[in-house]
């Protein structure tokens, strides 16, 4: 029998969006027809500057240790892009420390802010990696569920009815991964309020800001008043809208001690990110091309949605969903196709494999197994394809019902 792990993982579960992934491209390459709408990455290519900056980085020779918060270069880029998205606020770039990946970025947060006996809020539905982070800090993850008709986003009231003097952070998601909802600027106002009043840190991941189908990009703590900031991390990154999930660079804009604290740790972790890659994220926060097509692929995920919303109010009419105003998901239920024997999300998802091809991910990898989440960063042609599947296990589900 093995040596007993660590109690630091005794809470960890493996990510189930990288699973599904990865059988999905397991089957692939078995020679399986398989259309995988589980994973969360855009299917364009890095736009080519950012691309061309990351191979310039490598040709001269920029390959060594990298400064640990970051290269002044890519903070003051990744300050002015945010700045600029924010009716022009002056971000100072030493507010920012630069991480492999966002998720890095939030781990970095969490471990130097919370700790034993710590709790922390987490809308739910939520990403499958925040309740995990909370617990290897050794601190508590507090799901707190959303409402259907709000688009499954919480207010302050339900923050404070699940709060207690314990409670010391807030991780909040806009536009969220796994529903696509996107918070008001009112709304994260009352949130910040909320938090201010009762000395709560917010970490806000707002990886997916440009992606928005409202004007210009969604609503970010950034557009409020500094005095509802102070306890406030902004996490940022290139991976989604500048289709840069490999290039692996995050970012965190927070207080200067937090940072100083997450740089410490960092030091001790991984060094910094990887310099090549920092140096084409630069490009892609300031090039005026990269911004263009950034506004391109928005577009294209915007058309997908307004297609998928179509369909599904058409030809399923009974099951619900909520909308998305962002990010490129599309969170549906499925425990009403079935009265008497509910489907789960994960008996959906397994069928849509099996019968189907079609890879999604049930909603109990986001604390809803009522829910199943699909993500539309594919083409159009198979998500057409793998929409008219989808719809086919649906209708068998129904009329097994109806038998």
């Amino acid at each position: 029998m093995p040596d007993p792990l660590s109690p630091n993982v005794q809470h960890l579960k493996a990510s189930e969006t990288v699973a599904i992934s990865n059988e999905a491209k397991r089957r692939k390459a078995a020679g399986e027809d398989v259309l995988d709408l589980g994973v969360g990455e855009p299917d364009f290519d890095t736009p080519a500057p950012a691309a061309q900056a990351g191979v310039q980085a490598i040709q001269k020779g920029l390959t060594r240790y990298p400064p640990n918060v970051g290269i002044a270069e890519l903070r003051k880029a990744i300050a002015q892009n945010l700045g600029r998205m924010s009716g022009q606020r002056a971000i100072d770039p030493d507010r920012l420390i630069v991480s492999s990946g966002s998720k890095q970025s939030i781990f970095n947060a969490c471990f130097t802010l919370f700790g034993p006996k710590d709790r922390v809020l987490i809308p739910a539905p939520a990403w499958v990696s925040y309740p995990q982070i909370v617990h290897l800090c050794r601190a508590e993850p507090v799901l707190v569920p959303g409402a259907l008709d709000w688009g499954l986003k919480v207010n302050a009231k339900d923050l404070d009815k699940a709060s207690n003097k314990l409670t010391r952070g807030l991780i909040l998601c806009s536009p969220c991964n796994p529903t696509g909802a996107v918070y008001t600027l009112a709304e994260l106002r009352s949130i910040a309020e909320w938090a201010k009043a009762n000395d709560v840190w917010i970490i806000s991941d707002e990886i997916y800001r440009r992606i928005n189908y409202g004007p210009g990009p969604a609503p970010s703590l950034l557009d409020l008043p500094d005095n509802l900031l102070e306890r406030t991390v902004i996490i940022y990154g290139a991976s989604k809208a500048y289709a840069m999930t490999g290039w692996r660079i995050g970012a965190a804009l927070a207080p200067p001690h937090l940072v100083q604290a997450m740089a410490a740790f960092q030091s001790h972790t991984t060094t910094g990110a990887n310099q090549p890659a920092m140096w084409a994220a630069a490009t892609a926060f300031a090039d005026e091309k990269v911004d263009a097509e950034v506004t391109r692929m928005v577009a294209a995920f915007r058309r997908r949605r307004d297609m998928l919303v179509e369909r599904f109010r058409r030809e399923a009419p009974g099951v619900e969903f909520v909308e998305p105003h962002g990010a490129f998901y599309f969170f549906f239920r499925v425990d009403g196709i079935r009265e008497k024997d509910p489907v789960t999300g994960s008996t959906f998802c397994e069928q849509s494999m099996k019968q189907e091809g079609v890879a999604l991910v049930p909603g109990g990898a986001f604390a809803d197994d009522r829910w199943v989440r699909l993500s539309y960063a594919v083409s159009d042609g198979e998500l057409g394809r793998a929409l008219d599947k989808i719809f086919g296990l649906i209708h068998r589900l129904a009329a097994a019902r109806a038998a």
